[in-house]
């Protein structure tokens, strides 16, 4: 047999098995969809009809329309905050010394590696202490700590594809460091903050665990809402909301991804 036949034989099976572990994971997903537009209330193949009278009932009911603002405030505010926080702390890192920053690095990348469960019991009694669990801020702040890991390793990769000879040229033309970090650094690095704003929002936006550990009636969320629906009555309506919300995750995969290929189109010019 030719060398180029083996070859040609060992990348068709690697293309087949990347398809077949790709359908592993997403067929699972997919299977609520055409669940989603059933005309019946029973979760069953095959579909009895096609309807949306369950998306209707998603974007009428009050329950459902509160928990999706909830979910937009806290994850916003997330956002926000874990950005800010996380973008400081990796331009922080940056100027230590190697040993010091790693240490410190793996310190501040401990919630993604911390069961979740333990963030959402911590977080309960120490807030409970503080006097905000069931309100947004609680939630919020405990998002912020499992979202800014993300944006720290998200503004780190920017950095680390950022060369200092920019700020160096603008401290010599005469800007103050200020300036230099306002109107050089902060541009430079906006595809690995935006990025990192994404992922803080998603981590929130999915989160269910922590939601049940410190919201109150007033801040249930959108997953949070779903787990609910499932333990009481399993409705179409929980796979119209879910398909909604594997919809927009889609939507913020690829956004994410046009950031970091804009961000490697800025390294390679």
């Amino acid at each position: 047999m030719r060398p180029d036949a083996v070859f040609d034989a060992g990348a068709l099976a690697v293309r087949v098995f990347a398809v077949a572990v790709l359908g592993f994971l997403v067929l699972p997903i997919l299977v609520i969809v055409p669940l989603s537009f059933t005309a019946g209330v029973e979760l069953v193949y095959p579909v009895p009809g096609f309807s949306l009278r369950w998306y209707d009932d998603f974007l009428t009911r009050p329950e459902w329309l509160l928990s999706i603002e909830n979910s937009l405030i806290v994850g916003i505010g997330t956002a926000i905050l874990s950005t800010a926080l996380g973008t400081l702390a990796a331009l922080g890192l940056s100027r230590l010394p190697p040993r010091l920053g790693a240490l410190l690095s793996g310190l501040m990348i401990l919630p993604m590696v911390v069961p979740v469960v333990i963030i959402g019991v911590a977080c309960f009694f120490f807030y409970a202490w503080l006097g905000i669990v069931g309100s947004y801020a609680g939630l919020i702040l405990a998002h912020t700590t499992m979202a800014i890991p993300f944006v720290l390793i998200a503004v780190r990769s920017a950095l680390a594809g950022l060369s200092p000879d920019y700020a160096r040229a603008a401290a010599g033309l005469g800007a103050p460091p200020h300036r230099v970090f306002v109107r050089v650094t902060v541009p430079l690095l906006m595809p690995g903050i935006l990025s990192g704003a994404l992922f803080g929002f998603a981590v929130s936006f999915d989160d269910v665990v922590v939601a049940m550990f410190l919201s109150g009636p007033q801040q249930i969320t959108l997953p949070r809402q779903m787990f609910n629906g499932v333990r009481e009555n399993i409705s179409p309506t929980i796979l119209a909301a879910a398909t909604i919300m594997v919809v927009f995750s889609l939507l913020l995969m690829s956004a994410t991804n046009a950031l970091a290929a804009r961000s490697r189109r800025m390294r390679a010019a």
